[in-house]
Order: structure tokens, then C-alpha cells, then sequence
């Protein structure tokens, strides 16, 4: 007999998930974090509409009024851009410290038992020990970060890291001057910019240097050098260590994986919490049969695409010339871009992505 059928370690927005979904298939549910809310990390705070839709699923709301709304992505280089607008719904701008605390009511309402303040001091078998407490768990999902201590202890830490980047946060008081979120691209960084409030955007930055801060990064791009110069910053600098990653596994015996935690797509992509709403579904599938051989196989597929994606956005990080060229083409044929968003959000099938992948190719050559 368990204490408790799942015991979630990590208070983020995937463990959080894991736990609503647990919580919603009828498991009891234990959730544990050594922070204390609102927890805040390093990101775009970008919610694509695949997110939104996947934590509606979930039984999440996220009111529009939590953030600022955007209709597509906007690629900019130096002397070209394209944009195009998302197949179907729109993407929301949320600042981090505010999705935090509804996710945590959500789960609260939803009858998680959380311990916040609670480090996981030890893991043995089904037993758990954080803070003063102990328990026996069922199952164990490990949602404590990129550097996951559930699966190195799990025997999961076996992975192949594709991209190793640096990314920087800061949030400008600034009004809108754009309905979508804006990547800027350099020759050795790039500007992820996303809108959160009317009055306040969120300014993420990402390059292999990790010495490189927004304040000098931003006197490489003369146009937004312009927009921010006069812009107030309404936050402090922060920073993280950023990269693609592929776990050979994300299960053992009673252990599972979520998140950050099971690997990583580059944030270039804005996927990440798309990702963890998916896998919290897929795994509370599994939890409901017993099987958690189910949840790796769909934690495989859910993570495919969005890896692919990141493996051709990070070619013009890599290859400049390449970069200026396809950015040429595409600002001749933005429905070619619009292919390629459409295809991010899932909505665009092989036989379509092949016609765009050639349209591509020979735009490419006769640029």
C-alpha cells in the first residue's frame, strides 16, 4: 500500500502539469519544490496557440487578460523580415511570475497536495524523502529542471546535447509596435521579443557567448538599438545555460520524466511549454493503464517535430550566408513562410511540407 500514487519533484509549469493531469485522472497526487512560488526562470514567455490548446486540455485557463495576445511570428534580419500569421488562434504574451501563480491555483483546485520549500533529499525505490517528510510513491515523475537530480539518480542521464547556447532576460517598460512576437537575427546572436503587457515586452536574448548581455548585444541591431533606447528596464538581468537535448530514455521502472527534465528543444523555437502541457497529457494516459512503456513512446513522438524544427531554425544561427539568402527568398514568397509556421504549429502535413522544402530550394538557388 502507497502513501500516495504519484509524487511529482518540481514546481514548475510541467510538473505542475503532470500534477493537474494526474490529479484530473483520479490519482492522488503529491507535488514537492524546494523554491516557493511565484517561481520565475529564463524564457520568452511566449504561449503559442498549440500551448494554449494544450493546457485547455488540461483543464488550464489562461485568460487573455493574464497577458498580450500576438497573431504570428516576425523574422527580421538586417535589410530583410517576413511575417505570417498562425493557421488558427492566437499566441498570448505571459510574463512567467504571472502563469506561475495560475498554475498553482489550478492544481490547488484541483486537489494536488502541494509542500512547497520542500527539497527531495533522497530517492529510494518508491520511498521519498523532502523536507521533514516521507512517504512511498506509486509512481515518481521527475520535473526538476534541465539539470534533473530524479534522473541522475534515476539512471535516465544518458543523453546526446545537439546545441549548447546562452540566453538572457530582461522585460523593458515599451508599448507594442507589432502584433506578433519578433525574432531578430545577427551574425552571432539573436532577439526574441515578445509583448506581455501593454506597457512592458519581454526582451530575450540567445548567442554561444556567454559573456554577451542584451545591454551591448542591442547596439549590433540598429533598429531596436533605436526602439530601446530611451525604454526603462522593469526588471533585472537573467540568465541560463540553453541547448537541444535527447534523452536516450525518459522511463524507468516507476520513474518517468517531464519537461526540461526529459530533454530539451532550443527556446528559439518557443516550444517548451507546449511540450510539457503534451507530455503531462500523454503521461496521465499511461498512469491511468499502468504502463508507463506508453508514456515513452509518446513522449518520442510528441518531441519529433519540434525537435526537426529546431535543428532547421538553428541553420541560420549557424550559417549566416545561408541566413540572408533564405530570409530573401522568403520576404519574396511569404506564403513560404507562412508553410513553415504552419508546420511549427503542426499544421501542415509532410506531403505540403515537401512542396514547400522544393519551392524553397529553388528560391534558394536563383537568390
Amino acid at each position: 500500500m502507497f502513501d500516495t500514487d504519484v509524487f511529482v519533484l518540481g514546481g514548475g509549469p510541467a510538473g505542475l502539469a503532470a500534477a493537474i493531469a494526474a490529479r484530473r485522472a483520479g490519482f492522488r497526487v503529491i507535488l514537492a519544490d524546494a523554491e516557493r512560488p511565484p517561481i520565475d526562470k529564463a524564457c520568452g514567455e511566449g504561449l503559442m496557440p498549440e500551448s494554449l490548446t494544450a493546457a485547455s486540455r488540461l483543464g488550464i485557463r489562461i485568460p487573455q487578460s493574464a497577458g498580450m495576445s500576438f497573431r504570428g511570428v516576425r523574422f527580421a534580419g538586417s535589410h530583410h523580415s517576413v511575417n505570417a500569421d498562425f493557421p488558427e488562434g492566437v499566441g498570448l504574451g505571459v510574463r512567467r511570475t504571472v502563469l506561475h501563480p495560475l498554475l498553482v491555483a489550478c492544481a490547488q483546485e484541483a486537489g494536488v497536495e502541494v509542500s512547497w520549500g520542500s527539497p527531495v533529499t533522497d530517492l529510494d525505490g518508491h520511498k521519498v524523502r523532502f523536507g521533514r517528510n516521507h512517504l512511498s510513491a506509486r509512481w515518481i515523475v521527475g520535473a526538476d529542471s534541465a539539470q534533473s537530480s530524479v534522473r541522475r539518480r534515476a539512471g535516465l542521464d544518458v543523453f546526446h546535447t545537439e546545441s549548447r547556447r546562452f540566453g538572457f532576460r530582461r522585460h523593458y517598460r515599451a508599448t507594442p509596435w507589432s502584433n506578433y512576437i519578433e525574432i531578430h537575427w545577427g551574425d552571432e546572436c539573436q532577439f526574441y521579443l515578445t509583448q506581455v503587457a501593454t506597457n512592458e515586452m519581454c526582451v530575450a536574448l540567445l548567442s554561444r557567448d556567454p559573456d554577451l548581455r542584451i545591454h551591448d548585444a542591442l547596439s549590433r541591431f540598429p533598429e531596436l538599438n533605436w526602439r530601446f533606447a530611451a525604454c526603462e528596464p522593469t526588471t533585472g538581468g537573467r540568465g541560463a545555460l540553453v541547448a537541444t537535448r535527447r534523452l536516450i530514455r525518459v522511463v524507468n521502472g516507476q520513474i518517468a520524466l517531464i519537461g526540461d527534465a526529459s530533454g530539451t528543444v532550443d527556446p528559439i523555437t518557443g516550444e517548451g511549454l507546449s511540450l510539457a502541457f503534451q507530455q503531462a497529457a500523454a503521461l496521465s494516459e499511461a498512469l491511468a493503464i499502468g504502463d508507463l512503456s506508453l508514456y515513452e513512446r509518446s513522449h518520442r513522438k510528441i518531441t519529433c517535430r519540434p525537435l526537426f524544427m529546431a535543428d532547421l531554425v538553428l541553420l541560420l544561427d549557424r550559417w549566416p550566408g545561408f541566413r540572408t539568402r533564405l530570409l530573401t527568398a522568403l520576404e519574396s514568397r511569404p506564403e513560404l513562410f507562412a508553410d513553415l509556421v504552419a508546420m511549427q504549429a503542426g499544421h501542415l502535413g509532410f506531403g505540403r511540407f515537401v512542396h514547400t522544402a522544393a519551392l524553397l530550394g529553388w528560391k534558394l538557388t536563383a537568390t
